[in-house]
């Protein structure tokens, strides 16, 4: 199956080079390429790609508005990625309070952007590991005493709500198996039970609720 992508850059020689390189790969297909959030929003709706990449930092709409504007709508089916530069952690929580399935650093190789373009085609979503963990500690900063419990929590495990810590430290599945000294197959497993009883989407859903309810 191949994966319809559109991207939106402002910065043309960025925006073609990442196209060319896009298309040597079988499984994905460059739909579109633009230079502006508005284009992007209405390209979109237009061609209904699987994956929009948009690039925070553009004219006449940021892609910040233009993934929120294209996610806020019923019915909407395309997965975000953010792509900046700008590693500010402020808009990583606006990114993810959104619903975007990931946010890439341009400074990322570029196959493992693609895999974030397949990752959130999936379904799943990605967070490049060290934006992950600069959230991680602007959110422990500004907290105070943590609540008691939190909505849900009572129906983890003891092993489930340790591995939903790791996962919020920004850890990758195989990082907590050798952390926990388990198996990775193992943390996938109570990764999808967390997710499941928890009622979370995905991992990045996970981390919000950690850090929204004071529990690091």
């Amino acid at each position: 199956m191949t994966i319809r992508v559109l991207l939106a850059d402002d910065h043309e020689f960025f925006r073609s080079g990442f196209r060319s390189a896009l298309e040597t790969q079988p499984d994905l297909e460059c739909v579109a390429d633009v230079g502006d959030g508005r284009a992007a929003v209405a390209e979109i709706e237009r061609l209904r790609p699987d994956v929009a990449v948009l690039d925070i930092r553009m004219p006449r709409m940021d892609g910040l508005e233009a993934a929120e504007t294209v996610l806020s709508r019923a019915g909407n089916a395309v997965r975000v990625i953010l792509l900046t530069t700008y590693d500010d952690d402020g808009y990583v929580y606006r990114v993810l309070r959104a619903g975007a399935s990931g946010f890439c650093l341009k400074s990322m190789p570029t196959e493992e952007l693609f895999g974030a373009i397949r990752v959130a085609a999936r379904g799943d979503a990605l967070i490049d590991p060290s934006v992950t963990r600069r959230l991680v500690t602007r959110f422990a900063a500004g907290m105070g005493t943590p609540p008691a419990s939190a909505e849900g929590l009572d129906r983890l495990t003891p092993r489930e709500r340790e591995i939903l810590l790791e996962l919020a430290r920004g850890f990758s599945n195989a990082e907590i198996a050798a952390r926990l000294f388990v198996g990775e197959q193992t943390v996938k497993t109570h990764v999808s039970n967390v997710l499941a009883k928890l009622y979370l989407r995905d991992r990045i859903q996970a981390v919000i609720y950690v850090h929204e309810n004071g529990l690091l």
